[in-house]
This record gives structure tokens, sequence and C-alpha cells, in this order.
């Protein structure tokens, strides 16, 4: 049964750049049918930020701000951390709730972004392939 965070991340990443319009980034969201983007921020250091739906949502509207005035860098979060693709749902689980997130890229050993996975991906795991305590995580047997 695959439950590592490779068997369950979305690829590709949808990267934005940090100056890119809120409504650049807000389309692209919408029409890629995605909650987060990622965003560049430096290529030197790979560091990342991240502009999420609930930043939309609380920076954006909430706020009644016009997505077209604003960039990218002003509703931002980060720099944030990646996790692997090798930890089990269970690790990764513990790091986004330890850490308050809902999005986390994922990143190889060069540090280039493979992935992202979600609470919503961990969510349809263990919808689809239940859970089995003995045995620590899920089994098909559920």
């Amino acid at each position: 049964m695959p439950n590592t965070v490779r068997d369950w991340m979305s690829k590709p990443v949808i990267v934005v750049d940090p100056d890119s319009s809120v409504k650049y980034a807000l389309t692209l969201m919408r029409r890629r049918k995605i909650h987060s983007v990622v965003v560049a921020i430096s290529e030197k250091n790979p560091t990342y930020g991240i502009v999420t739906s609930t930043d939309i949502r609380d920076k954006i509207v909430a706020a009644n701000r016009n997505p077209a005035e604003l960039t990218v860098r002003e509703i931002m979060s980060g720099p944030i951390i990646t996790g692997s693709p090798d930890w089990t749902l269970m690790e990764c689980s513990q790091v986004m709730q330890k850490h308050r997130i809902h999005h986390l890229p994922i990143a190889d050993e060069t540090g280039a972004l493979i992935g992202l996975i979600s609470a919503t991906d961990i969510f349809t795991a263990v919808e689809e392939a239940g859970w089995q305590e003995e045995e620590g995580w899920m089994n098909e047997e559920g």
C-alpha cells in the first residue's frame, strides 16, 4: 500500500515570480483548480514562499483589496519549509500540524521542488486507503 508523500503529492508544482500580480496568481489557481502556488523568492539558495486560497480570502477579499494592484510578494507567507518525498504520511501530517500549515511543497535532495502535498491530499489518502492502527498507518483492508 503506498503511504509515502511521493505516492500522494500533486505534480507539477506551480511556481510564480514574487513580482507577479495577485490577480495573475488567482487566475492561475482557478484555472488549474489548485489551492496554492509556490513563490520562487531566490534561485541561488532555493528559498520559497507560498500563496494559498486562505491568503486570497483573508488578505484580499476580507480586506477589500484589489488583486490587480498587489504583488504576490505582498501577501505570500515565507520563507517556507519543504518536506521530503520519502516521509510517511504520518510524518508529513505531524510536521504540517506542528507548523500549522495546510500545504507543504516537497523537494528532492538537491532542493528542487518535485511536488506539493496538502491536507486534502492526506484526507483523500485516509479515505481511499483506510486506517489500521496495528500497522500504524494505512492498509487496504481498512
